[in-house]
């Protein structure tokens, strides 16, 4: 079988993917972290493979850039392929005071200004949360290797460039820890589909103070998300 936007064959992917926004990235996690690498999808460029991590076969796809992007691929993954587990590891502006660059930040809940909600006609408004399941063996992991990790509330944006000047000190008012721009939707088609989905994002900027890592830097802090992020494969 296949979808428009994917095109592997039923049983070609696994039950737990790990979707970074890059595809290439994608492919940077198979060829480094996995074994014994098939590709199932080249479909528009959002590279897809599956493999095998300490004898566990996991997948790993792109999930592009913004939520109508991973809304539409982590869809097709949980309803035509009958994958489990959308574990969504990215990068992200910290807004706390409490993150610093390096951090692991695990999304308890993510909040946004999208209206991809919208479509469910709810008599209210829903609060997209993680898996408790997968957060807490995520802290386990990371806790386990030392590695500093803060969980909470982050901020599922669909602006990247934003006109209001106030837009993220009122989100840092309530709270938020950081801001990308995926997690919710990733949420919410798990909560509609009955199934599981984690966000694991790592710090690469902060709004607030200026500092940003360097690619080498971003690349040995990515190591430590994806060992957090594999082991719950």
């Amino acid at each position: 079988m296949s979808t428009p936007h994917n095109a592997a064959e039923k049983g070609a992917i696994a039950k737990t993917v790990l979707m970074p926004g890059d595809p290439l990235r994608a492919k940077y996690i198979a060829e480094n972290y996995l074994e014994n690498v098939k590709c199932f999808n080249t479909v528009r460029n959002m590279f897809g493979y599956t493999g095998t991590y300490k004898g566990k076969e996991v997948s790993v796809m792109g999930g592009g850039m913004g939520m109508p992007s991973i809304g539409i691929y982590s869809y097709e993954l949980y309803k035509f392929y009958d994958v489990e587990n959308i574990i969504r590891v990215g990068s992200a502006g910290g807004i706390s005071d409490d993150v610093k660059l390096r951090d692991l930040v695990i999304g308890m809940g993510a909040s946004t200004n999208s209206n991809y909600a919208a479509q469910y006609n709810l008599p209210g408004t829903i609060a997209p949360i993680a898996d408790y399941g997968l957060l807490r063996k995520a802290v386990e992991v990371a806790e386990g290797r030392g590695i500093h990790v803060a969980v909470g509330n982050v901020l599922s944006s669909d602006t990247f460039y934003n006109a209001d000047p106030t837009f993220n000190d009122r989100w840092k008012e309530m709270q938020i820890l950081c801001v990308e721009m995926e997690a919710a939707a990733l949420y919410l088609n798990a909560a509609k589909l009955g199934k599981k989905a984690l966000c694991l994002l790592t710090i690469s900027d902060h709004i607030y103070t200026g500092e940003a890592l360097s690619a080498e830097d971003r690349q040995n802090t990515f190591h430590e998300m994806m060992e957090v992020a594999l082991e719950l494969a």
